[in-house]
């Protein structure tokens, strides 16, 4: 029976992905199993499980990279950064971007 983590550090996007990678390690294993059951030769059979290996260890490298991104993207939304504080005060009155201005005196028409 499948129990969640109770480590404070995990959240369930690291239990799926970790599950995803388990059965992908699996069905690297599966597969040439299959495949010799079903009359593959043991060097065929040997070559897929080395190919299904190989893209699922690059999933995996992708997959915690993507993690890794995600994760600092959510710390720096919620951490208050310093160089976006007070940018709107720093503007002075009236030098505003874009939209139309009249010159000088004249009347807007």
């Amino acid at each position: 029976m499948h129990t969640p983590r109770t480590d404070p550090g995990s959240r369930p996007g690291d239990e799926r992905s970790t599950d995803l990678i388990r059965w992908a390690a699996f069905s690297c294993a599966l597969v040439p199993v299959v495949l010799l059951w079903y009359g593959t030769s043991p060097a065929g059979a040997a070559g897929t499980a080395l190919g299904l290996a190989a893209v699922t260890a690059v999933c995996r490298l992708l997959l915690r990279r993507s993690e890794r991104y995600a994760a600092r993207l959510l710390t720096e939304e919620h951490a208050p950064c310093a160089a976006h504080r007070g940018r709107r005060q720093s503007t002075g009155t009236g030098s505003h971007r874009g939209g139309r201005h009249s010159g000088g005196n004249s009347p807007v028409g």
